[in-house]
């Protein structure tokens, strides 16, 4: 049977109001054409499922699973693969009133082990009660759940065929319901289980879909971020259906090994929204530059949403000139601000406008915590910084320092953020939730400062290096030692850590696939000679092969887990760095 997308163009009223709860904001989409779309390696369309399909379907999942004794509350891990199937589970969870954990599914060769392992974690952390997963995984979940007390673990498909009781109520759900359980990425520590509430998550869609991207009805989404992910789950599933849009997905595994696939969907549908963190668009743009985008068409492209992660100028800026012969317009860039811990949003610069980019002092910037505005002709060294917007309605940020305290304009400190769309606690960690939560606001572990109500992100408080009371932060390290010719975006990792004499040495860990020797000592006098003439510091360069830095489960290079790695080749022990994070020379200085 030929398959057929959704379309874009609804007959179904657009609401963007407040839902109830999830199952609502399905239910209503269901009145209309528009649904999902998933397609395959080659930019195929393989897969479509209509929103009235989805709830239909769903209902049916969830009265199942409620003859089968699943209870209320009951927690269901749901290995996050890119198709219908993670959909059906989620939704049925909603309309059976059983909470929802999306994990990651396995992305690299030769990591059972570490796989089960984690999985294994999880679900006794989790309480998890089942998990729904592909048949391509199962094996490993099966080796995971050993010995675990399960109602159910295997594939949804195994639904297919059985009968059902249309006659079982389902579920309502309360504002204060829990919608769903995220697990952060765990880069520091074992994930932490951020519980998001009905009211939580309907807060900050409306806010999303009405403030951040101001939905339209000839709107399409189109993406290719995991469904573990916030921005791939809240952003790009979740949001399409509370806006009743269609969307089109790309599996992220096909993203990474095609990334040209992105432009090819979007340019074939006449996609008009799509989000990545900036390392997306920095891998697109890298591989561009060795062939033709003629044949793109992304005029239709008007917003282009970056987030997750520090945003570098200089990259977006390439991507934009790049693509401008396609039809892509630099002011479809949306800079954002949010973390899984505030369902997803925060804040959104204003759409439809430039990127809003600051110069600063980096001598003042490193040495006093303060943001002097700068001319990049004049000064000796400059940073530069990405407007993320305005706090969305109803939602507070200020910068404090470490003692609590609000800074004025202008002032580094840590980003603190209150409002309706802010979790309600971490699952089964009352330790963690009082360090995270006071009063109402969130510590978020980022950096940052505001200007006029606009926050500009500057790193995460962990990552920040500190030496002889200078700032540095590892971002503009890497950036230096990208700038070599033979080293790619995303090669780099920069970190500090501490020395046998218990001062600080400054890491920088490149992948460099030159095997020469003479070449390989060259690049690292270059890289070395490069960092302290840009940030004044010296460092010591170490060269990795590639594909060797490592990464979250979200995709993101790990500083913490590099710092970790380097630790012990060096046979330097967490007691070791227990004793040193409490010199002054370390700890953040802020």
């Amino acid at each position: 049977m030929t398959v057929k997308a959704t379309p874009t163009q609804n007959s179904l009223a657009l609401h963007t109001d407040l839902f109830d709860n999830l199952a609502s904001a399905l239910d209503y989409a269901a009145q209309g054409e528009t649904g999902a779309n998933f397609y395959g390696s080659r930019a195929q369309l393989i897969d479509s499922i209509s929103y009235k399909r989805l709830a239909t379907e769903s209902k049916q999942l969830a009265q199942k699973l409620i003859a089968l004794d699943f209870v209320a509350g009951d927690r269901v891990v749901i290995i996050a693969e890119t198709n219908a199937n993670f959909m059906r589970g989620f939704f049925a969870c909603q309309y059976a009133g059983l909470i929802p954990i999306p994990v990651p599914v396995p992305i690299q060769l030769g990591s059972r082990a570490a796989y089960v392992r984690k999985t294994r974690d999880l679900l006794i952390s989790a309480h998890a009660t089942a998990v729904f997963t592909p048949e391509t995984v199962l094996p490993m979940v099966n080796e995971a759940c050993q010995d675990i007390d399960m109602k159910f673990v295997g594939d949804i498909q195994q639904f297919h065929e059985q009968s059902f009781d249309d006659s079982i109520e389902l579920h309502q759900a309360d504002p204060e319901d829990t919608a769903y359980i995220q697990f952060t990425s765990g880069s520091t520590r074992f994930p932490r289980g951020v519980v998001i509430e009905q009211k939580a998550v309907m807060s900050n869609l409306q806010r999303i879909i009405n403030d951040g991207i101001k939905i339209r009805r000839s709107d399409r989404l189109m993406s290719w971020l995991p469904f573990y992910h916030d921005m791939g789950l809240v952003g790009q599933m979740l949001a399409p259906v509370a806006s009743q849009t269609s969307v089109d997905y790309l599996d992220t595994r096909d993203f990474a090994m095609r990334p040209r696939r992105w432009l090819e969907i979007m340019s074939q549908n006449k996609s008009t929204i799509s989000f990545s963190p900036p390392f997306g668009y920095e891998l697109v743009e890298r591989r561009l530059r060795e062939a033709t985008c003629k044949d793109y068409d992304l005029s239709n492209w008007r917003v282009a949403g970056i987030g997750a992660e520090t945003i570098r100028p200089e990259p977006m800026l390439r991507f934009a000139k790049i693509l401008s012969n396609c039809g892509f317009d630099a002011k479809a860039f949306l800079p954002c601000y949010g973390m899984a811990e505030c369902t997803l949003a925060v804040s959104f610069a204003d759409v439809d406008k430039p990127l809003n980019i600051i110069t600063v002092d980096g001598d003042k910037l490193a040495e006093e915590n303060l943001v002097v505005m700068a001319d990049p002709a004049e000064s000796t060294r400059i940073a530069q910084f990405i407007d993320c917007g305005k706090a969305l309605p109803e939602h507070t940020m200020e910068i404090r320092d470490h003692e609590g305290n609000a800074l004025a304009d202008s002032s580094i400190g840590v980003i603190h953020v209150s409002g309706p769309s802010v979790m309600s606690h971490y699952f089964d960690n009352s330790e963690e939730t009082a360090r995270t939560l006071q009063n109402g606001w969130l510590n978020t572990g980022d950096i940052g400062f505001m200007i006029d109500g606009s926050v500009f992100i500057t790193g995460r408080e962990k990552d920040l290096i500190i030496v002889n009371g200078r700032n540095i932060w590892p971002q503009d390290i890497e950036a230096i030692a990208e700038q070599q010719p033979e080293i790619r975006t995303g090669d780099a990792l920069a970190f500090s850590a501490p020395n046998f004499d218990g001062n600080t040495t400054v890491v920088v860990v490149v992948q460099c696939r030159d095997r020469n020797e003479d070449n390989r000592i060259d690049l690292i006098s270059r890289i070395e000679t490069a960092v302290i003439n840009g940030v004044g510091v010296r460092c010591f360069v170490k060269l990795v092969a590639p594909h060797t830095l490592p990464r979250t489960s979200s995709g993101k290079l790990s500083r913490s887990a590099a710092r970790r790695d380097y630790m012990e080749q060096n046979g330097i022990s967490e007691g070791y760095l227990a004793e040193t994070d409490n010199n002054s020379t370390v700890k953040s200085a802020i």
